[in-house]
């Protein structure tokens, strides 16, 4: 028999106001905005609507069974659900709990969620119907197996939790406290060993980023925020604190609807738009933006890549009562630290490249521009690697003191020597200090969104059996635009069979588009492989030549 959890929270009768409102976290908007809005809408999933104290009623149990489960409070729930409703009610329980939620994903390659799995250190996994056909297969290799709470499961037994036990446990009443240090979620991002890397974001970091946007965006009861973003990408966060936070509504969207947006800005009544660029790229490409198609919006919000001048124009005109802003950030920095808000009259003359600003750091983070290599400040108006510091910087990456060697770096502040993170990024001020990208100080890029080390790919490559391996992000004989392409070295190497490999052991958006192979990579006066002369070869359409 199939079961929704749906019909957990369908019939909830008005409930007992809880008098011990819990305004510490993450989790404190959602509690203050159930406080003041219960019976407003806090979540929409096609025609399916849930108010704050249905949310509610629903986590409270489910974080009493997150607590018996892990025998105490536990540190990390695990989140394998995509776009249901038990992934939304699955991340309030845990921090409910006093947990940190650990978002996977089912797309994913198996391999890659079982890594994130074992070294997240998970204390219980909660599990929707479309995911739990993987659980088997995902938990071959694993010393252990975290407890399970399976929502939709009409019979569970032993360390699994079904529907009975989700329904019939009582509401955990007294939420512990979080402290300001204490972990919110984790998050895992591509990494230069081919491994994944685990960011951890603390209450502290994620409040300084919601209270300062708070009063930027002003939202309230009657916005409804679109849910483009994956739970495992860190923009996310935004469509689901932002919205609670206000008393506002977050509206899911499926992938389908990103193909069309403005047919469901108009259905769902959306204020708040916030996605990638590519997605406007993607209607700009087809002829399918027009302008004044989304007069309803007051928000148009773009993070997660570069965006270009002509998609903000293009998008503007399509929402010209809505006001434009590009947003910028590593996730080791909380969702975004800077932003530039659109000027349809000045910002075209601020473009740097063709490519809209990434604006001014937030006012609580502070920032210095560094040369990569000897870590000196630049001149003023001198490109350099960006460096920021702040409440919203991370402490440093899950389990891999390694790794922060190389990205956190002392900067003078006031007297005092700041720890500042590395962003990676090149960038230069402008008139105004605004500032502008210009490019990757490393071989890190961003495609549809997702932060991706091409280490990790190449890594990948080589596992398959190629001697050398480089990943691009370029243009090809076919397309000025840039796309992913890798040229390989190696014997016998079926560039059809390897690409199915790629498909097999990494995200969709990390498998090239095309794989070139090659005798010999050509190397550059410095002895190391020469990128720029491989990536004007593959524009050009020629072959690859030492």
């Amino acid at each position: 028999m199939r079961i929704n959890v749906q019909d957990q929270v369908a019939e909830t009768p008005a409930r007992e106001r809880f008098e011990d409102l819990e305004h510490d976290g993450l989790r404190a908007g959602f509690v203050a905005s159930l406080a003041r809005f219960p019976d407003a809408v806090a979540l929409s999933i096609g025609a399916r609507k849930w108010t704050y104290a249905e949310l509610d009623a629903v986590a409270r149990r489910w974080a009493t069974l997150l607590t018996e489960a892990s025998g105490g409070r536990p540190a990390r729930v695990g989140v394998f659900a995509y776009r249901s409703l038990t992934a939304y009610v699955g991340i309030l329980a845990a921090l409910y709990a006093g947990a940190a939620f650990v978002p996977l994903n089912r797309k994913f390659p198996i391999e890659r969620t079982r890594y994130m799995l074992d070294q997240g250190e998970i204390d219980v996994l909660i599990v929707d119907q479309a995911s739990a056909p993987q659980l088997q297969e995902l938990s071959v290799g694993l010393a252990g197996f975290p407890p399970i709470l399976y929502p939709e499961a009409e019979d569970a037994v032993g360390r699994c939790f079904g529907r009975r036990a989700c329904e019939s446990a009582e509401e955990l009443r007294l939420l512990p406290p979080v402290r300001p240090e204490d972990h919110a979620y984790l998050l895992f991002t591509s990494g230069s060993t081919g491994r994944p890397k685990g960011v951890p974001i603390s209450h502290r970091n994620a409040r300084a980023f919601i209270d300062f946007n708070a009063e930027r965006y002003a939202l309230g009861p009657a916005d409804r925020l679109s849910q483009t973003f994956d739970l495992t990408f860190d923009l996310s966060i935004f469509d689901l604190f932002m919205a609670w936070q206000a008393g506002a509504a977050v509206c899911v969207l499926q992938p389908i609807e990103l193909l069309m947006p403005f047919r469901s800005i108009e259905q769902h009544g959306i204020t708040t738009w916030f996605s990638v660029p590519s997605v406007a790229t993607h209607l700009i490409r087809n002829g399918l933006l027009k302008p004044n198609s989304m007069p309803g919006l007051r928000w148009s919000l773009f993070c997660g890549e570069a965006l270009p001048r002509g998609v903000a124009e293009a998008w503007q005109a399509a929402a010209p009562n809505s006001v434009l802003e590009n947003l910028y950030g590593p996730t080791e920095l909380t969702i975004a630290c800077a932003a530039y808000r659109w000027d349809s009259v000045k910002s075209p003359s601020e473009c740097a490249q063709d490519l809209v600003p990434i604006g001014h750091p937030y006012a609580h983070m502070s920032s210095v521009l560094i040369d990569p290599d000897t870590r000196d400040d630049v001149p003023e108006g001198e490109v350099g690697e960006l460096c920021m510091a702040g409440d919203q910087m991370f402490e440093g990456y899950w389990r891999s003191p390694e790794l922060d060697v190389a990205r956190f770096v002392e900067r003078p502040v006031a007297g005092r020597r700041i720890r500042h993170y590395r962003t990676g990024d090149l960038v230069r001020k402008g008139p105004g200090g605004i500032y502008q990208f210009v490019g990757r100080a490393d071989q890190q890029v961003k495609i549809g969104g997702y932060r991706v080390e091409l280490g990790e790919i190449e890594a990948a490559l080589r596992l398959a059996g190629c001697t050398d391996a480089v990943a691009l992000l370029c243009a090809s004989a076919q397309s000025t635009d840039a796309v992913l392409q890798t040229v390989v070295t190696g014997p016998r190497i079926d560039a059809d069979r390897l690409l199915e490999a790629m498909r097999i052991a990494l995200p969709a958006y990390m498998v090239p588009a095309a794989i070139h192979v090659a005798n010999a990579l050509p190397l550059n006066t410095s002895g190391k492989v020469d990128r720029n002369a491989i990536a004007a070869a593959l524009a050009r359409g020629e072959p690859i030549s030492a």
